[in-house]
């Protein structure tokens, strides 16, 4: 797969001309990428400016030298930052109750706002669980939909390789900084999917694999996906926490059945008795993203009247921000703050091609 170029507003640490705003947004991904609710509150109260949200927000400041390790540490791995109001953030995560401020992406960021499904399941996986997630995602990337995991061992490898063996697309959300690869034996796989898909992380640089970044990390995995599937899992696995965050996202759960009586079938055979769909091969997932889209319903408050028709003019015609500009008789910058806020409130989201577009 050819590399795509950067996705609208995603910041290049290698490029002097966006060093100061990457350093703003370095800064407040140090003192908040593990508070994700807190940095959305704090950036819409300052309108986006991650400067004057630190400081809304009361965190510790980071120092200088720390932001400048984190920009020389981006700049040596080649990762792109995607910030929250920048256009080529993915919607999906916009969509989210704890978007995550800051993204740093090592390979396309454009796949971020692809059509996704995420496969997910035991370290300890059997032979069985690998063949079966291996060749659901080589099925489902030759389809065309991307595989989005989690990098770690077992079902997770198993899902990068097939996407990877079919000449498809894979993303790999990490619960590490950017730069860092975990486990460690996966550093040939990592390699292989930043170059033809993605390595995504929302912790700065320098942050080591820790038991509490991984289910910070698993809202990601389901975010990014129209389906969840899980292939294996014990009954407390932390697989079972992505099927939580699934549903409360409102994306469809499948599992794959296995043997009543082998332990890591055990949560799949459980979702399957609660209810959830089968995944018997490709098409039983194909078959659950051809009904409606399904997305989580927080209680939304009314809107300003600015607001109200800004969002009527996207109804009736998406249109970029500076196109929105002469629509309406503003001055872009104008309309940065009222779009980051339909976007944060899941009313409008911003596709790759940098229109935005009515949700509601």
């Amino acid at each position: 797969m050819d590399r795509a170029s950067p996705g609208p507003g995603a910041l290049d640490p290698s490029d002097p001309g966006c060093e100061a705003e990457l350093r703003r947004w370095l800064a407040f991904q140090q003192a908040l990428a593990l508070e994700p609710m807190r940095a959305a509150r704090a950036l819409r109260s300052a309108r986006g400016d991650p400067r004057r949200a630190l400081v809304l927000s009361g965190a510790p400041l980071p120092s200088e030298a720390e932001i400048a390790e984190a920009h020389a540490t981006l700049r040596r791995v080649g990762a792109r930052v995607l910030p929250l109001p920048a256009a080529g953030y993915p919607w999906r995560f916009a969509l989210l109750r704890e978007p995550p401020p800051v993204l740093a992406v090592r390979g396309d960021p454009s796949l971020l706002s692809r059509r996704a499904v995420a496969i997910v399941g035991a370290r300890a996986a059997t032979a069985y669980g690998r063949a079966v997630a291996r060749r659901l995602a080589a099925d489902l990337a030759a389809s065309g939909l991307v595989v989005v995991s989690g990098l770690a061992r077992g079902i997770d490898a198993a899902a990068h390789e097939g996407a990877l063996e079919a000449g498809g697309a894979t993303v790999a959300v990490v619960a590490c900084g950017p730069e860092q690869v975990y486990p460690p034996e996966h550093r040939a796989l990592a390699s292989r999917i930043a170059a033809s898909g993605a390595l995504v992380s929302e912790l700065p640089p320098g942050t080591p694999p820790r038991s509490a970044h991984f289910p910070l990390r698993n809202r990601l995995i389901s975010g990014l996906a129209e389906a969840l599937v899980v292939v294996e899992a014990r009954v407390r696995s932390g697989s079972l926490h992505t099927v939580r965050h699934a549903l409360d996202q409102g994306i469809d759960v499948l599992a794959v059945p296995g043997p009543v009586d082998a332990p890591t079938s055990a949560g799949p055979n459980l979702l399957l008795r609660d209810g959830a769909a089968p995944a018997l091969d490709a098409s039983d997932v194909l078959a659950a993203l051809a009904g409606p889209p399904r997305v989580a319903h927080d209680a939304s408050p009314a809107l300003s009247p600015e607001l109200e028709a800004l969002l009527a003019s996207l109804r009736r015609e998406p249109a970029t921000r500076d196109g929105l500009s002469r629509r309406l008789g503003l001055a872009p910058q104008a309309l940065a703050a009222p779009l980051l806020e339909l976007e944060l409130g899941g009313r409008a989201v911003v596709d790759p091609d940098g229109r935005w577009r009515a949700l509601s």
